[in-house]
């Protein structure tokens, strides 16, 4: 018996609540860092609902305050954001189906909101799957606008040190790391990450790595699965 629609928020709000967690946080300590840059919470709401990129906001609270050029700042960002490059190839297939709302997905297709979608256990029927994975990431962007509607108003109010803020997005990848890393058996993916990482850093420098890094993984993860692939062939 195919899912009612009530049933399919609730699947999809439960899923979203770790989420939920971090990004009330997080989104906090966005809005702190706006306000303490001299940008009140309207600022802040507008950037984390038209921008709504996780590590990226926290770079733009700076680049904001620096008063950066057009071009440093899309530059930054492709630097920052180009993982989600291949978040999203990994991600065709399943938003093949996604008709109107599939805009939306891709927009809103954070590290967060991709965990918890790639296991790809979405609700039986083509309707239910769409509104399930679009529930999940307006969930997930909404904890992230509250989070940053709240730190914004607690920094206008209250005298508060921003030093260190910008190190809560570094934490949640590290715990979402620890958490894949935890719930699976296979770890070649992830020492392989760890390894060219560590490898494009130590070459490269750590304002230049991130897109040589993306790229060696990508190469050596392709070479690893066509070569079980063949073997198993």
């Amino acid at each position: 018996m195919p899912m009612s629609r009530g049933t399919v928020v609730k699947k999809a709000f439960i899923k979203s609540l770790p989420v939920m967690a971090a990004y009330v946080i997080l989104g906090m300590g966005f809005g702190i860092l706006m306000t303490d840059r001299g940008y009140g919470p309207v600022w802040s709401i507008v950037c984390s609902v038209f921008i709504f990129a996780g590590s990226m906001q926290y770079v733009t609270a700076d680049m904001l305050a620096a008063s950066v050029s057009p071009l440093h700042a899309a530059v930054m960002t492709l630097m920052v954001n180009a993982r989600h490059l291949f978040y999203g190839i990994s991600m065709i297939g399943k938003y093949r189906d996604m008709g109107p709302a599939k805009p939306y997905l891709v927009f809103g297709l954070t590290d967060e909101t991709y965990s918890l979608l790639c296991d790809g256990d979405y609700p039986d029927g083509r309707k239910n799957a769409r509104l399930y994975c679009l529930l999940v990431t307006l969930f997930d962007q909404c904890y992230w606008i509250t989070g940053t509607v709240l730190g914004a108003l607690i920094g206008a109010v209250l005298p508060f040190d921003s030093t260190g803020i910008d190190f809560s997005m570094t934490a949640l990848f590290v715990t979402v790391f620890v958490e894949q890393w935890l719930s699976s058996k296979e770890h070649r993916a992830a020492l392989t990450g760890i390894g060219a990482a560590a490898l494009c850093l130590v070459v490269f420098g750590e304002s230049d790595f991130l897109i040589p890094a993306m790229l060696l993984i990508t190469l050596l993860l392709s070479l690893s699965y066509r070569g079980k692939g063949g073997r198993n062939g």
